[in-house]
């Protein structure tokens, strides 16, 4: 086992300009999210070529449960990559071996568990999801090959890239996530459509598993290949519940694991919602979400890249490095969402159609884009504001804008908004609920630097 952090990284981490460490560390995670983002619109893209809305329904249906994922994801890959990077600030590594291993093997126990209580609860899960009659049998056959054969795969792929990515590998962790996703993309017409397998949304779905199951192998065989070069440990005499480790680690991972339990139920209760408009209006609300996500998965890259940049930093003390992080970032991020949002709002209905020919569906969809992308530029704030908790190791402070965003705020929104508006209201409560948690993500981030420069101003300088 190494005993020191590789001196290119600790460059990285504490002398190499701002801007410059921003983007090694960030640009990799970008990228790997854009091509996520590329995968799943690739599933409703393939799927919309069959012009069914009942297949691209289910597509839709199922994210929810696929959106679950990301709670074990943030649980142990967001938990245990900021207790990672916390510890190298401290030049604890004991710590860092230890906080890997535990999220490994707590991430492969939970992908187990989750496929087994898919298969024995399959049946009420569906109805919860909003299928019916009409939808049921497609979303079923597509959750069969994402979660009760994929859920594992699906899971230790992403907690593996967060740990990889945690000592500054970004590039590794980004080769990795792309690979599986760039793969399912290849797969996707072989199994969907009729001139291939002609599987429909399972086919969707069995080209997910694959490439999930791809992902995993890489990363496997980078620790095999770095073993005695890295702090990514999964070596089963590490797996321990230490008191110390165990803690750090769900004080960051319970409230991000939280956070998605929360957006899945969001996601629920607006495809209920929805649903009851008809499989049109589904499957338009599903292309406008996918569609969406470019700017959300990019904010979300941003916010993983920079994380153990601002963890490293705020373990060492260096909190003037921290904030031009953080303020770098902002600027980055707001420019770039707001030109994002305008083009979204004038191009909604060319985008639409670009995924289904369907003359009301593109009616819906472009009515529903124009109403999610107006949150963008706030959105990308709220989000910079958590991955700073999460760094931080202040998971109260994530576990309060989580409960702020979609039980008090998005929640209540869709019901409010669909009174006043039907249907076409759902599509702005995001925006109101962002608009609000951006000020509030202000406000308390203003606060906390005020907090940690008084703490440390009797330390020098360190740039």
């Amino acid at each position: 086992m190494a005993h020191t952090l590789d001196t290119k990284k600790l460059q990285l981490f504490e002398q190499t300009a701002v801007p410059k460490a921003v983007m090694t560390l960030a640009v990799p995670t970008i990228l790997s999210s854009l091509v996520m983002v590329i995968y799943n619109l690739a599933d409703t893209y393939f799927v919309g070529m069959l012009n069914d809305s009942v297949e691209n329904s289910a597509v839709t249906l199922a994210a929810p449960v696929l959106l679950a994922f990301n709670a074990v994801n943030n649980l142990f890959g967001v938990g245990s990559s900021s207790m990672m990077s916390r510890g190298l600030g401290k030049k604890d590594y004991d710590t860092v071996c230890r906080s890997s291993a535990f999220g490994f093997y707590f991430s492969l126990i939970c992908g187990v568990l989750f496929s087994v209580l898919f298969t024995i609860f399959r049946t009420p899960l569906l109805a919860v999801l909003g299928a019916d009659t009409t939808t049921g049998g497609a979303t079923g056959e597509y959750l069969k090959w994402t979660v009760t054969f994929g859920a594992v795969p699906a899971i230790l792929n992403v907690v593996m890239a967060h740990m990889v990515r945690a000592e500054g590998a970004a590039l590794h962790a980004s080769i990795g996530t792309m690979s599986g996703c760039l793969l399912n993309i290849i797969l996707d017409p072989v199994f969907i459509l009729p001139r291939g397998l002609g599987m429909g949304a399972a086919g969707a779905g069995f080209a997910t598993f694959l490439s999930n199951c791809a992902a995993c192998i890489y990363f496997l065989i980078l620790l095999f290949v770095k073993r005695g070069k890295t702090y990514v440990c999964i070596r089963p005499a590490m797996f321990g519940f230490h008191k110390a480790v165990v803690c750090g680690i769900l004080a960051v991972g319970v409230p991000a694991s939280v956070q998605n339990i929360l957006n899945v139920t969001g996601m629920t209760v607006l495809n209920n919602f929805t649903s009851s408009y008809g499989a049109d209006a589904i499957a338009a609300m599903g292309i406008a979400q996918k569609i969406n996500m470019v700017p959300l998965y990019i904010a979300m890259g941003l916010g993983q890249g920079i994380m153990p940049l601002i963890s490293y930093n705020y373990a060492s003390g260096n909190i003037s490095r921290m904030k031009k992080v953080l303020t770098f970032s902002l600027r980055t991020a707001v420019f770039f969402m707001a030109a994002v949002s305008v083009c979204y709002y004038f191009g909604a209905g060319a985008l639409t159609t670009a995924f289904m020919k369907n003359p009301m569906i593109v009616l819906y969809g472009t009515r529903f884009l124009r109403g999610l992308c107006l949150g963008i530029p706030f959105l990308c704030m709220d989000f910079l504001a958590v991955g700073v908790f999460q760094a931080c190791g202040l998971g109260k402070n994530a576990f309060i804008f989580a409960v702020l965003r979609k039980i008090i705020l998005e929640i209540p929104a869709l019901y409010i908004l669909n009174m006043i508006f039907p249907l076409y209201g759902l599509a702005y409560a995001q925006l109101t609920a962002e608009l609000i948690l951006s000020i509030a993500a202000g406000i308390v981030l203003i606060r906390l630097f005020k907090k940690l420069e008084s703490k440390n101003h009797a330390i020098a300088p360190k740039e």
